[in-house]
């Protein structure tokens, strides 16, 4: 939150709570697309334009980029009013179809341009379609191991991606992107909130809502999706967050051992050969990977 109210007062933006500082950049010119089928076919083209400038970024923390191609679409206009807000789906595992990532944009309203980026870094590259096309193209594991996963693992990695895209300098020129990335952040500890809120403490969904609405200027279509997900599906909201924890925990811990000897090339490879696996074990394969370069 400290970040956020930094960024938005060198924006002349001082007025108000940090929730209605966020819901007022969707009154500034230029942020809404039109809610009409050019002003969608828009907000795509900038999504992809967003796609392609981080690919060309990728290969200074990796060593393996995905052999796929990947785009951004809007979902089909007869599919919005049940689809979620924004989801990926893989490419075809012999390429012959690329990964998909999916913008609901039933209202336009809900997908202001500063809140674009952060969700294209997650869903497609460096995240869900990049560690998905990373297994898919893994000849050492079995299918089965290629097409499941664990919402930990791969959500948790998602969000290590949006933090990633902006270690790398994918906001240098953009103040509002990272609000949005921060406000995404924001998102997901709330979403430990209220999950936590109504499965254990028993909220109201109503109160649930408040807190998106309230709390980071979220609309109340979008926030009443959202919380109608997480009464259905108890913990996985929380997977997010514990996930990008373990992530960021063994990164900290690579560093700090490993001193001159750490690359961020080799933790990346580290925690993405072995394909999606559950975060117990995520956290052992990168102790003994810490382990072995060490002794090395």
């Amino acid at each position: 939150i400290a970040r956020m109210d930094g960024i938005m007062r060198k924006q002349g933006m001082t007025s108000g709570t940090v929730g209605q500082r966020l819901q007022a950049i969707h009154d500034l010119p230029g942020q809404v697309f039109p809610n009409t089928d050019a002003g969608k076919a828009d907000a795509i083209a900038y999504c992809n334009a967003r796609l392609a400038a981080i690919r060309e970024r990728l290969p200074r923390v990796f060593r393996r980029i995905p052999p796929y191609k990947f785009e951004v679409r809007r979902v089909p206009p007869e599919t919005e009013a049940g689809a979620a807000s924004a989801f990926s789906q893989g490419p075809a595992i012999d390429g012959s179809r690329p990964g998909y990532v999916y913008f609901n944009l039933m209202d336009s309203g809900e997908w202001p341009k500063f809140m674009l980026p952060t969700v294209i870094y997650h869903e497609g590259l460096p995240g869900h379609q990049f560690e998905g096309g990373l297994a898919l193209s893994n000849d050492d594991l079995p299918l089965i191991r290629k097409a499941s996963g664990f919402s930990g693992y791969a959500e948790g990695w998602a969000l290590y991606a949006e933090q990633l895209a902006d270690e790398i300098g994918m906001y240098d020129d953009d103040p509002l992107g990272q609000l949005g990335y921060l406000k995404e952040q924001l998102f997901r500890a709330h979403r430990c909130i209220i999950d936590t809120g109504l499965h254990h403490y028993r909220w109201s969904r109503e109160k649930a809502i408040d807190l998106f609405v309230t709390a980071q200027g979220e609309t109340p279509g979008f926030a009443t999706r959202e919380i109608d997900r997480y009464c259905v599906n108890p913990g996985q909201a929380c997977s997010y967050k514990l996930g990008h924890s373990t992530f960021v925990a063994i990164r900290d811990k690579a560093q700090r051992l490993l001193g001159p000897k750490y690359d961020i090339k080799d933790y990346h490879e580290a925690v993405l050969a072995g394909g999606r696996l559950p975060l117990e074990i995520l956290q052992a394969q990168g102790d003994a990977w810490i382990a072995v370069r060490m002794r090395g």
